[in-house]
């Protein structure tokens, strides 16, 4: 983890079929004092060949890029077997589509908008290179009801059973978080400190060996843990 003007800069590779938008990107993060822009890659075939290479604490990752897509390239450097995964944030212009619901479940820590202002941009890196999750509440809402049918398959997931080993006050701040709701909130609805709500997210993702809030907002509602209208 690396804050602003402390330790080494967060190195960040950019990956955007655009040449603009990856400029526009690279202005923004140098402009920041613990960001540093070590790479640039305009499709997703060189973006998983120079991430591999450099090692980059985050990768920003744009879902339409010829050759290979974001969503792949997310797959091949942050998903499922991926032996020591990166950190992905994936940037796009389309909002709630199947393609954010498919980068989610292919290991990426979050995702924004491009027209999103620069500070949330400069926010989401710092977010996701201490280890967090990027997922906006009401866009985590929106997702899931968009998707309900899909992730709330008939047939159980393999974690479903895994579920019955967490504690009540667990499985509740559980729901919770698949709802969208940020530890703040989840301490408020609870009446607990947030290091408390820190402390129970940290025991879920162990026990139900999740990398990450996105990891357990997809798994919560796959299994049917809640739904779209809970």
């Amino acid at each position: 983890m690396t804050g602003p003007g402390a330790g080494a800069p967060i190195r960040v590779l950019v990956c955007d079929d655009q040449e603009l938008v990856r400029t526009g990107y690279v202005t923004i993060f140098t402009a920041q004092p613990d960001i540093e822009v070590v790479g640039e890659a305009g499709d997703g075939r060189t973006a998983v060949e120079i991430a591999r290479r450099l090692r980059p604490d985050v990768v920003v990752m744009d879902i339409r890029m010829p050759l290979l897509d974001g969503i792949e390239a997310t797959r091949l450097l942050a998903g499922p077997g991926v032996v020591d995964p990166m950190r992905v944030l994936v940037v796009t212009t389309f909002n709630l589509d199947e393609y954010v619901y498919e980068a989610l479940r292919a290991g990426a820590s979050g995702f924004l908008l491009k027209d999103s202002p620069p500070r949330d941009l400069v926010h989401g890196i710092r977010t996701v290179d201490a280890g967090e999750s990027l997922l906006a509440p009401a866009v985590t809402r929106q997702l899931v009801g968009k998707f309900a049918d899909r992730l709330r398959r008939p047939q159980r997931h393999p974690a479903a059973t895994a579920l019955a080993a967490l504690a009540p006050r667990e499985t509740e701040v559980l729901k919770l978080i698949a709802e969208g709701l940020s530890n703040t909130e989840i301490a408020d609805r609870m009446v607990i400190s947030r290091e408390t709500v820190k402390t129970y997210v940290s025991r879920i993702l162990t026990k139900l060996d999740l990398r990450d809030r996105v990891q357990a907002v997809v798994l919560a509602h796959r299994v049917g843990l809640v739904g779209a209208h809970d």
